[in-house]
Parts: C-alpha cells; sequence; structure tokens
C-alpha cells in the first residue's frame, strides 16, 4: 500500500463541481492499493501516517505527528501511484489491486482512521476528482507498506 502525503495548510476534493471533502491544516494523503495488500498492510500504513513526524515543533523541526499537532487527514483514493513506471512511455497498471479490493481496503483505511484521528475527510472513490491543495513547506513524503512472505512487515521507499 502506497501513501503520498503532503502536509497542507487547507485541501480540498471536489467532484463534479461539488465539493465533497475538505480539511484546514493536516494531511492530504493520496491513497494506492497494490495487488496484494490487506487490512494488515493499511493499518499498518495508517499507523505510519498517524505517526509520522512532520509538522513543526517550538523549535521549527519537524519533530510532530499528526496525533500530536490534531491536524486533520484527507483521504483521496488514487490507483495510479500503483502504476508501473520504470520503462516505456505509457504507465501500466497490473501491479495495482482490483477496483474492488482497493474500494474495500480505502473504506477499512478510512473507518479506522476515524477511530484515531479527529477530523477525517475523503474524496470518492473511482471518481473523476479535482483535488486543490496549499502544500505547507512544501512538505511531501513516500510511504510505502508491503506485504511479506509470511510475516506482512513493511517495505520502506528510499523517500523516508
Amino acid at each position: 500500500m502506497i501513501g503520498l502525503l503532503q502536509r497542507v495548510t487547507d485541501a480540498s476534493v471536489s467532484v463534479g463541481g461539488e465539493v465533497v471533502g475538505r480539511i484546514g491544516p493536516g494531511i492530504l494523503l493520496l491513497l494506492g492499493v497494490q495487488r496484494g495488500d490487506s487490512e494488515r498492510e493499511a493499518d499498518r500504513l495508517l499507523e505510519r501516517v498517524a505517526t509520522y513526524r512532520i509538522f513543526d515543533d517550538a523549535d521549527g523541526r519537524m519533530n510532530v505527528s499528526l496525533l500530536d499537532s490534531g491536524g486533520a487527514l484527507l483521504v483521496v483514493s488514487q490507483f495510479t501511484l500503483a502504476a508501473e513506471t520504470r520503462t516505456g512511455t505509457r504507465p501500466g497498471f497490473s501491479t495495482a489491486a482490483a477496483p474492488s479490493d482497493g474500494e474495500r481496503l480505502c473504506e477499512h483505511f478510512v473507518v479506522a482512521a476515524r477511530r484515531r484521528i479527529r477530523t477525517v475527510a475523503t474524496g470518492r472513490f473511482g471518481a473523476r476528482m479535482q483535488v486543490t491543495l496549499t502544500n505547507d513547506g512544501p512538505v511531501t513524503f513516500w510511504l510505502e507498506v508491503a506485504p511479506a512472505a509470511g510475516g506482512g512487515a513493511p517495505r520502506s521507499s528510499a523517500a523516508e
């Protein structure tokens, strides 16, 4: 499971001209589900997103998590994060989860997030969405949690 998180001062997502999700300060999370992902990966990614220290402390250092800051979370599903892009000039999507699995795991992620984070807003799965944000910093991180044989241990990306 992939999460592209951006520290924002505000963000919103619209479908057909209607705003369906909006937050103030917090994290905009673009969420990609890959083949083989399960609730275990969704829970692990949520733990990382909620506790990843990307907000400034009193000394101006990134040392405060979303949970500690009381910020909001806007979750937008984005299957293109799972694209195969290493070769060629057109992305391949064979590594993305099937739509039914992607929707189920995105919903699991959001339900679990709402148990931990005060304000959680979402886009609309499978819809053509327009996302507006003010990236604060800019601060953007790529987090990836992948299933491992027998253990489900996370695999970290180089951007961490």
